[in-house]
């Protein structure tokens, strides 16, 4: 595998640390996705009054949603510049959350097995070894907790969908922001999910319309898609 600079991937996300939380900003698909996002948590693994760690929490959109609807929420993330701007904005909207700069390999030894949901939405993509953050994320899990997690399938549709047109095209996102290299079939991640000790209950697209900014789930995980996994004999 080719190992690109990590830094540089923090670096892409911490340029738009200020502007995080302006909804036709640059991270505008993020907050368009946020709430049907959450409730796909919601709808499969009840988060209030539940722990929940938020890897790659960025600015706190998905983090500051579970703790409005009542879960105690930890959020990490490898940027200080989202870090910070996440502890901002959970401050001024009266949010407790626990904002952390560290990496789930540093977060295990003290935390294994302290949450019952880790969610790790649209991060995978974005690292070298996605196989050990999700080897992470299941041993940060509760013996019964449950796993999400969101990417982008590694087809010739996902390039030309979730780069050429959402970057180059639609400008819905900044250029650079995705590597067609980094992105993850289907079949990769459920394997790395067994590998992990948890077995895939759910794998579905979500489909995104960026005119109407609606969002829908459902059939083949052609471009974007999410994955729901319990621990294996639980």
């Amino acid at each position: 595998m080719t190992v690109s600079n990590q830094n540089a991937e923090f670096n892409k996300f911490a340029a738009h640390a200020e502007s995080w939380w302006h909804k036709d900003g640059a991270m505008r698909p993020l907050h368009d996705i946020n709430g049907p996002r959450t409730d796909y948590i919601d709808q499969r693994a009840r988060v209030a009054g539940k722990q929940i760690l938020d890897v790659g929490c960025g600015g706190g959109l998905l983090a500051e949603e579970l703790a409005r609807r009542g879960a105690h929420v930890t959020g990490i993330d490898g940027s200080q510049a989202m870090i910070d701007a996440a502890r901002a904005h959970a401050a001024d909207s009266g949010l407790a959350i626990d904002y952390r700069c560290i990496q789930t390999r540093d977060l295990v030894p003290e935390a294994k097995g302290a949450y019952d949901i880790v969610v790790c939405y649209e991060m995978l993509e974005h690292v070298d070894e996605p196989g050990y953050v999700i080897d992470d994320c299941a041993a940060l899990c509760d013996l019964n907790g449950h796993l999400f997690f969101s990417t982008i399938n590694r087809s010739p549709l996902a390039w030309a969908v979730a780069i050429g047109g959402a970057e180059y095209l639609l400008g819905l996102l900044p250029r650079g922001t995705h590597e067609y290299a980094k992105l993850i079939r289907p079949s990769e991640l459920a394997r790395w999910v067994r590998e992990a000790g948890f077995e895939p209950l759910e794998l579905t697209a979500m489909h995104y319309n960026p005119l109407t900014r609606g969002v829908h789930f459902g059939g083949r995980p052609r471009v974007n898609y999410f994955l729901h996994a319990g621990r294996r004999g639980v």
